[in-house]
């Protein structure tokens, strides 16, 4: 006889599947809750606690991806592409892709057309990085050796933007980071891209003081969802600006320093520095 985690489990991969299935119908959260044959209210919680996400949310995510890949499509309009995805109307999916994407669909379509993007290369105290910036702020910082291959990431988080291998005053106030200059850490401007979550997680992190830790678990309880840990560890997974936004304070709740988008050995590097700078200065 199967437990009771067993049962809800397998009522939630029913209902993972059914939503896979019918998104272009765009199923309401009773219908869903209805083909695993639990009340709406126990299963909003029960998904909730299962996936780390809510119904609602799982269904735009399903939604958007499969928009993007109508918009990849050179002669996809925004109407064909609201209604293929199941949307009612293009002001449904502007709202949809400014929910999760935090650009619009033309945005997305165009791939960062018209966005000025100055670029250049530095070293840091853990290894050599590129470092980029609009008029806006630093929009990508990542730890690469080769500036070959660094440029073409940077370029593929902006497939049709304008590149110039340029220091501005943007980078340099953010590279004084390294120098223990912290008098100028207020004029670190960041633009971001990201979903509402996610640009909630990252504000998170900025808040994780320089010396300090924090785990998962913590980061969700700040952002008010104690129960999306995995959808917190993803959001970090993506965070765009190496250093600047320290997902390196995030360890595991054992208090393993865990893995990092720029390697482990540098993060373990990062966490002593930070914590030998912290105690020199007591």
């Amino acid at each position: 006889m199967k437990t009771q985690n067993q049962l809800n489990y397998d009522r939630i991969a029913k209902a993972i599947e059914y939503i896979k299935e019918n998104f272009k119908l765009q199923p309401s959260l009773d219908e869903i809750a209805d083909k695993v044959h639990v009340s709406q209210s126990h299963f909003q919680k029960m998904f909730t606690n299962w996936a780390g996400t809510s119904p609602k949310k799982f269904l735009q995510f399903i939604s958007i991806e499969h928009a993007k890949k109508i918009l990849k499509e050179e002669k996809a309009t925004l109407f064909d592409t609201a209604h293929e995805t199941g949307l009612s109307s293009t002001s449904r999916l502007h709202d949809l892709f400014i929910n999760i994407e935090g650009m619009t669909p033309m945005e997305y379509k165009n791939g960062g057309k018209n966005l000025q993007i100055n670029y250049s290369f530095a070293e840091s105290p853990f290894g050599s990085l590129i470092v980029a910036s609009t008029s806006k702020g630093i929009c990508y910082m990542a730890f690469e050796e080769n500036d070959e291959v660094a440029l073409k990431n940077l370029q593929d988080k902006f497939p049709n933007a304008a590149f110039q291998r340029k220091l501005d005053l943007m980078q340099q106030n953010a590279l004084f980071i390294f120098q223990n200059d912290w008098s100028k850490l207020n004029k670190i401007k960041l633009h971001l891209k990201g979903t509402d979550f996610q640009l909630k997680v990252w504000e998170s992190l900025l808040k994780i003081p320089m010396g300090g830790l924090s785990t998962y678990g913590r980061l969700a309880e700040s952002i008010g969802n104690p129960n999306a840990s995995r959808a917190v560890g993803t959001a970090i997974g993506s965070n765009p600006v190496a250093y600047l936004i320290p997902c390196h304070r995030v360890i595991q709740s054992t208090g393993n320093f865990g893995e990092y988008m720029w390697g482990s050995t540098r993060k373990t590097a990062i966490i002593g520095w930070e914590g030998a700078k912290v105690d020199s200065q007591i």
